[in-house]
């Protein structure tokens, strides 16, 4: 049996919405996306091996609509993903058996907004003229801001939601311009989840014994 004999099966239709066959593997993907990000928000520990799930379901989905830099970030994600879930156990500290939350430092907000706009510029050129893809900007874009808003995931940054949110606002039309209907969906939903997370994350910090302060990187 081939890889593609495995494969096919998720990527044959489910439903129709809006008179567009939505496959098994968007299905799934719709389902631990939703799941990962709300076990994100309440900063429980089995969002990162549901999250490489979700990751493996659109690497499919995202290689086939041509969202090829979307594609190649769910790869980095996996990677991002067992570094979080290092960081999340192991990362607090002496004396700590959990990562607290904390704000994000200016160090880090140089570094991450340096590095988002020359991974923006570097991917716009290369989907531009390397692939055939019809959104190079855009695809850049949502690229960056989600690989910053996990660096800071990994970290527990409360800002990382902040980011979060301004990729998903873009994703929404990105994916409904692709008639990824129900993923655009998922993203609505994300973006509510986001909030969500925003609020447990900024009480989870309040509620330490130290206020929360500006991390030194």
């Amino acid at each position: 049996m081939s890889l593609a004999d495995i494969l096919g099966p998720l990527q044959q239709p489910l439903v129709t919405v809006l008179d567009t066959p939505v496959s098994w593997t968007e299905v799934l993907g719709f389902g631990s996306g939703a799941l990962c990000v709300w076990l994100v928000a309440r900063q429980h520990l089995a969002n990162w091996p549901i999250g490489i799930a979700n990751n493996l379901f659109f690497v499919l989905l995202f290689t086939q609509a041509g969202l090829y830099a979307d594609a190649g970030l769910q790869v980095v994600f996996i990677s991002l993903a067992a570094y979080g879930w290092w960081t999340w156990t192991h990362g607090g500290g002496p004396g700590s058996s959990s990562l607290p939350v904390r704000r994000t430092s200016r160090t880090e907000w140089t570094w991450l907004l340096a590095a988002g706009a020359v991974g923006t510029l570097a991917l716009t050129l290369l989907l531009d003229r390397a692939t055939d893809s019809t959104v190079p900007f855009w695809d850049a874009l949502t690229t960056a801001l989600s690989l910053m808003a996990t660096y800071g995931q990994c970290r527990k940054r409360l800002e990382s939601w902040w980011l979060w949110i301004a990729a998903d606002i873009v994703y929404v039309p990105l994916y409904a311009h692709k008639e990824l209907y129900l993923t655009s969906l998922l993203y609505v939903g994300f973006m509510a989840l986001c909030v969500l997370g925003l609020l447990n994350w900024r009480r989870s910090g309040a509620s330490r014994e130290q206020p929360v302060v500006r991390a030194a990187v």
